[in-house]
Order: C-alpha cells, then sequence, then structure tokens
C-alpha cells in the first residue's frame, strides 16, 4: 500500500500551489514595468519569493527550473489601482456584499476593510487568472464621507490575502462626498476639517504616540504597534460635547493627521482638486492621492507642483455628470506630460468585478497616441500605470509592481502582448508560488464549450 499512498499524496500535492523556488524564465519578451521598453530575449530569475535579476544577459542559476517562454511575454503581475476587489459577489442583492452602501453603521473613519475581504471570492479568482497579482481595496463610504481604512492584496489561491491593512483612509470630497454632507461641497469640506480638528484635540489629550511605522506591512514584517495606542480609544474624558465623531472614528484619524497613513481622496472636478491640494496648506503633514481626476488636465500644472499622485480613471471621456464637463480620454496623457505621477484605477466602473479591464484601459492609451490631437502614451509608460504606478502611489513601490530586483516575485507570463485583448496570461506566480488559473468562469466554458447535440436541454434541440 505504501508506493499507492505516495502516488495519492503526490497527486494532492500537485493540486495545491507548489512553495517558493527558484526558477528562470528564458527567453522572453521581458518588461520591467518601471516605465521602460520591453526587452526582447531576456531572462527573470525568481528565488525564494523575490526577483533576483530581469533582463539580457542574466545568469540562469544552475539548481533554477528553466522555463523557456520563446515568443512569450513576461511581465510583473498587473496591480489594479483602486477597486473592491473580494468584497462582493453577484448583483442579486446585498446580502454576502461588503462593498454596498448600507449607511446603518455608527462608524465611519474606524472602519477596517480587510475583516471584509474575502480570499475565496470568485472575482478574485477570475482576476488571477487574467494577470491581476495585487489589488488597492477600499471601503465605500455609507452616510459619512469617511470610507474607511483601504487594504492592499494579492490574488493568492490561499486564505492570507493581505498584504498591508490600512493602507489608507478613503474620503469621498466630490460630488458624492456632497451627497453624504446634506447636497452642498462646502459642508462636506467643513466635515472634513472638523474631523481632522477633532482628531488633532484627542491626540493632543493623550500625548506623543507612534501610532504607525512608514515601514511596510508585510506578513513577513508586520507593523508593531505601540501599545499606548489603545490610549486614543480608551476613554471620551475630555472631548467636547459637540463633536460628530465616535472617539473610534476620530482616533483612525489620528494617523491621516500625522502624515503616517495615506488619504486617498476621491474629486473629479478640477475645482475640488485645487480645493483637496489647498487642504495641505491648513494641515501640512497630510499624505494625499488623488482618485478619479477626470478634469485633472486643465489643473496639471497645480498638481504636479504638490508632488501628489493621481489615481485616474483612464476612459472617463465623456461628460457623465456636472463635476465631468471637462473629461477627455486625453486626461491622464495630459496630466503624465504636466510631470504628475500618475496610476490608473478603476473607481466607480466595476471596480468589484472588472479590474482585469485595467489592461484593455492601458492599451488604449497607447493607441491613443496615434490619433492626431490626443494625448496617449508609450507602451512602456502604459503599462507602468497598471503595475509599478500603482505600487508607488500607495506607497509600496518597493515591493509590488515591477520585475525589479528586491520585488516580491509576482510574475506572468503571457501568450502575446498584455495590452492586447487577443492575449492571455499562460502561467502566473505569486510570492514566487505558481497559481491555479482554473476558476468558475473557466470551468463554465469547459463545460459548455463542446457539447454533443444530444446532451443539449431540448429547447435547443430544435
Amino acid at each position: 500500500m505504501r508506493p499507492v499512498l505516495l502516488l495519492v499524496a503526490a497527486v494532492l500535492a500537485s493540486a495545491s500551489p507548489l512553495a517558493a523556488q527558484t526558477i528562470a524564465i528564458t527567453n522572453g519578451t521581458i518588461v520591467i514595468g518601471d516605465g521602460g521598453d520591453p526587452i526582447v530575449g531576456g531572462t527573470v530569475v525568481v528565488r525564494n519569493g523575490r526577483v533576483v535579476a530581469a533582463g539580457r544577459g542574466v545568469r540562469v542559476p544552475s539548481n533554477a527550473e528553466v522555463i523557456d517562454a520563446n515568443g512569450k511575454w513576461v511581465t510583473p503581475g498587473i496591480v489594479a489601482g483602486f477597486s473592491r476587489l473580494g468584497l462582493a459577489e453577484v448583483d442579486l442583492g446585498a446580502d454576502g456584499s461588503d462593498d454596498t452602501e448600507t449607511g446603518n453603521s455608527p462608524f465611519s473613519a474606524a472602519i477596517d476593510v480587510a475583516p471584509a475581504i474575502n480570499p475565496k471570492a470568485s472575482t478574485i479568482a477570475v482576476s488571477r487568472a487574467d494577470g491581476v497579482t495585487r489589488a488597492v481595496v477600499a471601503p465605500v463610504a455609507g452616510k459619512s464621507i469617511f470610507a474607511g481604512q483601504g487594504a492592499v492584496i494579492d490574488t493568492g489561491d490561499d486564505m492570507d490575502a493581505v498584504l498591508r491593512a490600512r493602507a489608507f483612509q478613503f474620503v469621498e470630497l466630490g460630488e458624492g462626498g456632497a451627497d453624504r454632507a446634506g447636497g452642498s461641497r462646502s459642508a462636506a469640506f467643513a466635515l472634513f476639517r472638523n474631523a481632522l480638528r477633532e482628531a488633532e484635540q484627542l491626540s493632543r489629550r493623550v500625548g506623543p504616540l507612534t501610532v504607525g511605522s512608514e515601514r511596510p506591512e508585510t506578513r513577513e514584517q508586520p507593523i508593531v504597534r505601540n501599545p499606548n495606542e489603545s490610549r486614543l480609544y480608551s476613554s471620551d474624558a475630555g472631548r467636547a460635547e459637540d463633536v460628530l465623531l465616535t472617539r473610534f472614528d476620530a482616533a483612525a484619524l489620528v494617523p491621516v493627521l500625522r502624515g503616517q497613513q495615506l488619504l486617498l481622496v476621491h474629486v473629479e472636478r478640477a475645482k475640488d482638486i485645487l480645493n483637496v491640494l489647498d487642504l495641505k496648506r491648513e494641515f501640512p503633514k497630510l499624505r494625499i492621492a488623488l482618485v478619479g481626476a477626470s478634469e485633472g488636465w486643465t489643473v496639471a500644472d497645480r498638481i504636479a507642483g504638490s508632488g501628489v499622485w493621481v489615481i485616474a480613471s483612464a476612459l472617463n471621456d465623456l461628460p457623465a455628470s456636472f463635476e465631468m464637463l471637462a473629461a477627455t480620454q486625453s486626461n491622464v496623457g495630459r496630466m503624465r506630460a504636466a510631470g504628475v505621477k500618475v496610476a490608473i484605477g478603476m473607481i466607480d466602473d466595476n471596480d468589484t468585478r472588472y479590474v482585469r479591464n485595467q489592461r484593455q484601459y492601458a492599451g488604449n492609451l497607447v493607441a491613443l497616441g496615434k490619433v492626431p490631437g490626443a494625448a496617449g502614451l508609450s507602451w512602456g509608460e502604459a503599462f507602468a500605470m497598471i503595475s509599478s504606478h500603482p505600487a508607488e502611489a500607495v506607497g509600496l513601490g518597493r515591493e509590488i509592481g515591477s520585475l525589479t530586483a528586491g520585488r516580491r516575485g509576482d510574475v506572468v507570463i503571457w501568450s502575446g502582448d498584455p495590452l492586447e485583448l487577443s492575449s492571455a496570461p499562460e502561467a502566473v506566480w505569486i510570492d514566487g508560488i505558481r497559481q491555479p488559473l482554473e476558476n468558475h468562469q473557466t470551468r463554465l466554458r469547459d463545460r459548455y464549450r463542446s457539447l454533443e447535440r444530444k446532451t443539449l436541454p431540448e429547447a435547443y434541440r430544435k
């Protein structure tokens, strides 16, 4: 029986992702993901879950598993720059969904999206099969302009998805913020200032704290929170009677106030963008990144001068609302030409289920460069906007998003140019571990693609 048991064990082991090992992918068209041009005939080496080297003339270790990628493209995994990936399944109802705006929670800024992320969501498996290996996941704002704290996740086939929890605070300050503030943009900005003032007052009462760390929070190196942080949450003593935030929400905004936590702000209109940039005069330690920014090109010089990142919606090219009257598909290219640091995200654009469309959007921006009078991107710039740039925008550029030495081993082998819709991933690694590409959609495809006529339901046999 022993040989049979060994055979069964081997079969079971092959059904799950393999442990990280040394792999060398050779002879492929290599894309580093840093904005540079593709490298024909290059090699990528990954060891112990990290990229060792990538490019032409890279030495292949003697103990490496060698994969010949001749005729294929090899890239870093795609990073979904803004999404609600893993928070919902189908749209039949709110049950089972964590990205719906119920507005019933007593909390806002204190909400941490990480516990709601389902690593086994069908949307994650489908995204992984199309080359998405990491995602910036944000909560949806309910009754407050503050949605809560978002996370950066991987799409690996395991139960340990969160790379960095509490990676940023997400706030609505455009049309959506006005709605949540009673219908007025002025009220939304007043609520924002009031919230940071309450956080400031709470912080002064409890004294100096080390709320977080600049060191990336990873599974190998978790952030160690200062035990004194609990003082922020322990008591309402000394708080004014007219405060609008719970003490948990006020405490959650202290890292934002001190510049220890990134603030993602959704705005589309040019004037709203400038209003957000002006907030740094009042709160100079704020670390801001703009999300959406459909009219960003009209104030690109001001955005570039501020140094903030923009996670832009690449296909907003029509005046879908009064805050997008100047929308154009040239927005990203024009901001990039003005020196703005830009990544691509998908806020309010099927951001729960279709983050894989980012590569189509990036390809469109390459093609746009051939249209007279339009502003497009080079191929390398476009791919960087769905790989290294989203990672840099949320402070993880040294961990993910490129094939630079030392980055995590998120690698995809494509059948062809990944910005062409005819291309598809043939192999995906996350942290150096090869991932399965099967998902609910592929199983349905395989089940029904070659049915004999006699096996079809009667309605289909006539």
